[in-house]
């Protein structure tokens, strides 16, 4: 054990997943053939949503979600600090402006009392939207931030990337899944390696609403449609003689769009992937029972994670005196923990906006403490009791 490296996260790719992506690549389409179509239908169905869109990855998913919602040059979008960039930076990418809001330190998501303060010391419409995110596999109560929109008129993006297979409680006691479009507008999710679900790269957009699933599969393909149902000019034009049929090779580009296209072997391997979801969701809950279960009296753990109904376990996270010690030990031993993250806030990006240390005490006081261990399904007992010996022995 001593020399095997251990990361915090770890795709597992099967005897099964390479077959299914070697057929594809022998197949007649690389991309825009009949893979994406049935990734998207099964991703759907495993959500619970009416549509998904797939795409190259999950920040352009969150790219298309804003410009699916019209975001333009100084619309107002709340989020958290505590994330991956490009959940505030899909804004950016519309010349919106990102307003940050600390997190509940409990959760270590999106406080909501917090947005509610934001909204309330504004006038009315100064804010157009909220993307909360599921931070660590963790589920926000979309639904509370659903009625909290609508009080104000936003729109919801919830940023699932982390929490395929995850759940909240609804007020009436019914599991709601991550992503399902019960409550949020859009919803994104990413097949890094490191996610449950691998595809190389790719990301997927889900929603129940019609209307945006039409715009995003335009925009995700430069804007163009082939849909004669959904053309502009006349058919005579189209065919360039008097005709009341549009031509076959006839398409139109009607909006500004983006080549955000997933391709079809990509495409295989997440089909592939999705059909193991369930036993590796099993797999990181098994794992998160026995961190928690090691560190539960522990007085060097300030928190942690711990065993949470729905939680999908993207990462298992403890909060720690002497964080950077322990990272710096846990490397000398060939434990690549990691941290999620610093807070967006504090990017030097970031700050030329007026955004400053000492703004949000909850996020940068988690930040202080947070390590992200070793979590993915191939993660064996031993590895795990290897990790966990290491941490008790580095504060005795």
């Amino acid at each position: 054990m001593e020399n095997k490296v251990i990361p915090y996260g770890k795709q597992n790719i099967t005897e099964e997943d390479i077959k299914v992506v070697i057929e594809t690549l022998t197949s007649d389409f690389l991309t825009q053939g009949p893979k994406i179509l049935e990734f998207e239908q099964k991703f759907a169905e495993y959500i619970g949503c009416k549509y998904a869109v797939a795409v190259a990855n999950g920040t352009a998913a969150l790219h298309l979600c804003a410009l699916a919602l019209d975001v333009k040059e100084g619309d107002k979008v709340i989020t958290t600090p505590i994330t991956f960039a490009a959940s505030a930076n899909c804004v950016r990418y519309c010349g919106g402006e990102v307003v940050f809001s600390d997190i509940d330190p409990e959760t270590y998501l999106l406080d909501i009392e917090k947005v509610r303060g934001l909204l309330a010391a504004s006038p009315r419409g100064t804010y157009k939207g909220i993307i909360p995110v599921d931070f660590a596999g963790r589920a926000i109560d979309l639904e509370a931030f659903r009625k909290l929109a609508d009080e104000y008129d936003l729109w919801l993006i919830e940023d699932a990337c982390h929490a395929p297979g995850g759940t909240f409680k609804d007020s009436k006691g019914v599991d709601q899944n991550c992503g399902n479009g019960n409550f949020a507008d859009l919803a994104i999710f990413s097949f890094h390696p490191v996610k449950h679900i691998a595809s190389g790269e790719g990301g997927m957009i889900t929603t129940n609403d019609p209307d945006l699933y039409s715009k995003l599969m335009q925009l995700r393909t430069h804007g163009i449609t082939k849909d004669d149902g959904q053309y502009i000019n006349s058919a005579s034009f189209a065919a360039g003689t008097e005709s009341n049929k549009y031509p076959n090779w006839y398409m139109e580009m009607q909006l500004l769009g983006y080549n955000y296209r997933l391709t079809d072997f990509q495409a295989a391997l997440g089909i592939s992937q999705l059909k193991r979801a369930g036993e590796g969701l099993l797999k990181r809950k098994e794992i998160a029972r026995k961190y928690e279960s090691a560190f539960a009296d522990k007085q060097f753990v300030k928190g942690q994670s711990g065993v949470i109904r729905g939680h999908a376990y993207h990462l298992y996270i403890i909060e720690v005196e002497d964080r950077l010690g322990l990272y710096n030990y846990l490397r000398e031993n060939q434990i690549f923990a990691q941290i999620h993250y610093i807070p967006c806030h504090l990017m030097p990006y970031y700050r030329q906006f007026g955004w400053k240390e000492g703004d949000f005490p909850n996020a940068e006081n988690y930040y202080k403490h947070c390590i992200s261990l070793p979590m993915y399904p191939t993660l064996t007992d031993g590895e795990q009791e290897h990790v966990i010996k290491l941490i008790n022995d580095y504060y005795k």
